[in-house]
């Protein structure tokens, strides 16, 4: 229970009992949760835009990897700006522009006009995602930051999941259009809020030029890799090629890292055998949760038979325990360190995949959707809030932008890199709507390719993070950040 009679900290950090500290959080875990909530809530809408746009599974596929492509590519370059120029302008700025892209989503006439402002979305969403972790990072004081994250980690993450409840509302009553055009009103409100209720804080700006090298090969590999495997089957040559020079880009990438003097990625933060361990961790777990939420809408709409609204409906489960219980999850995590929170909802979700592959045609709500989604649902709470621990406490406060931007890049990378595999890994046909039998066998494949992701996520996370204890992190963060080059 947060004291109504603490004093502010000496250095002007925030409380999460003061106005500030609450209004803070709110706009923090907003912002993320309205990037969150534009990554899922478009999987409602799919079998919609198949029917209003004509669009191929492959063009459903870019109208999530457009997003996601953008966001990966640029995060790094988002929590830099952030470091260098102020958390909470380069946020501001990110809302602005999230809010800008929407309005151009939502009044697309064709799919390429829709991919296009998909893909200005996710450039937004770059600069708000690491500037939110930041700004938790150095306006909370230390004793409340766990917490704090926990919150986050529920309010944003609660956000994400209404995803399909609010699109299958949004689709079966005003159109798939609206799924976009909401987020222009919410994010006016954030601005507002942001400009007015959140104090400033001045942050030691880093000097240096910015790494334009590194953020280009960045977004050329992941580029490159993610055309490779999304039109694969189309044009074997161009894959080939695609491919080719999305991996080196990556293998530039690092080279350039490791020689710059003022790098967009400090490699030396993976130093920390925590570091690398939740980011590993989380690649392989993130990558599971986007299989399902990929999916699992387009399965219970066109194999079972669900509408669209009806959809978002039977994860409200999801959203509910995700709310319920992050914050929880991260004040877990501040006790017993990540460990065992991580290990635990690694193999929740694990169980929860394998029991999704009952749900077929004739699958009952209760005995066959519900165990998964209440797994789920479970395992969601005790992974993300102990990721973000992690990544966070294993930097100093100076590196907190560059570190919640690795982290989230991770998530988003995973599940880009997931879902443009995912049709050729599991066999899912081209039109799903045309072929509900391949789909249904294909999602099967999906979920337990899910499944194994959720494992390995929860074997790194047990072999891999020796650092239980919160302290040891942050004496751990100390060390990376006296190796990293200003």
């Amino acid at each position: 229970m947060d004291d109504p009679n603490a004093a502010p900290s000496a250095d002007g950090r925030l409380r999460l009992s003061e106005p500030a500290g609450r209004w803070t959080l709110l706009v923090t875990a907003a912002g993320s949760g309205l990037v969150l909530l534009e990554a899922t809530v478009v999987t409602v809408a799919l079998p919609a835009l198949e029917r209003d746009l004509g669009a191929s599974l492959t063009g459903l596929q870019w109208t999530v990897n457009a997003f996601t492509l953008t966001l990966s590519a640029l995060i790094l370059l988002g929590g830099a700006l952030g470091d260098r120029f102020g958390r909470r302008r380069m946020y501001l700025i990110g809302i602005a522009w999230f809010a800008a892209a929407s309005l151009l989503c939502g009044l697309a006439p064709t799919l390429e006009w829709l991919v296009a402002g998909r893909a200005l979305q996710g450039i937004g969403g770059a600069l708000l995602v690491p500037g939110a972790l930041a700004l938790i990072q150095e306006s909370f004081v230390p004793e409340d930051r766990n917490r704090a994250l926990g919150w986050w980690s529920g309010l944003s993450g609660a956000a994400g999941a209404v995803g399909p409840l609010l699109g299958g509302a949004m689709v079966d009553t005003a159109g798939w259009r609206w799924v976009f055009l909401v987020n222009v009103p919410v994010a006016a409100a954030l601005a507002v809020v942001l400009g007015t209720r959140v104090p400033a804080r001045r942050s030691g700006a880093r000097s240096g030029r910015f790494d334009v090298p590194g953020a280009a090969l960045t977004a050329i590999g992941l580029g490159g890799i993610t055309y490779a495997l999304t039109d694969g089957a189309a044009d074997p040559r161009a894959t080939v090629a695609a491919a080719a020079i999305g991996v080196v880009a990556v293998v530039a990438f690092w080279r350039v890292e490791r020689r710059s003097q003022s790098p967009m990625l400090p490699l030396a933060v993976f130093g920390s055998r925590t570091f690398a361990a939740a980011n590993l961790a989380g690649f392989f777990l993130y990558g599971a949760l986007a299989v399902l939420m990929f999916v699992l809408p387009i399965q219970l709409q066109i194999s079972t038979g669900y509408s669209a609204l009806t959809t978002g409906l039977a994860l409200v489960p999801l959203t509910a325990l995700t709310l319920v219980l992050s914050a929880r999850g991260g004040t877990l995590a501040g006790r017993l360190g990540p460990r065992v929170p991580m290990t635990v909802g690694s193999l929740a979700c694990a169980v929860g995949l394998v029991l999704a592959t009952r749900i077929d045609p004739d699958a009952s709500y209760l005995t066959e959707v519900l165990p998964a989604v209440v797994l789920v649902g479970i395992g969601i709470p005790l992974i993300t809030p102990a990721i973000t621990a992690s990544v966070l406490n294993a930097v100093a406060d100076a590196h907190a932008g560059v570190a919640g931007a690795v982290s989230n890049g991770v998530a988003r990378a995973a599940g880009l890199l997931v879902v443009a595999a995912l049709p050729l890994l599991a066999g899912l046909p081209r039109y799903a709507a045309d072929d509900p039998t391949a789909l249904d066998r294909g999602f099967d494949h999906s979920m337990l390719i899910g499944a194994g992701l959720c494992v390995l996520g929860g074997i790194v996370a047990w072999f891999g993070l020796v650092e239980t204890h919160p302290t040891t992190l942050r004496r751990t963060g100390a060390s990376v950040s006296a190796r990293t080059p200003p």
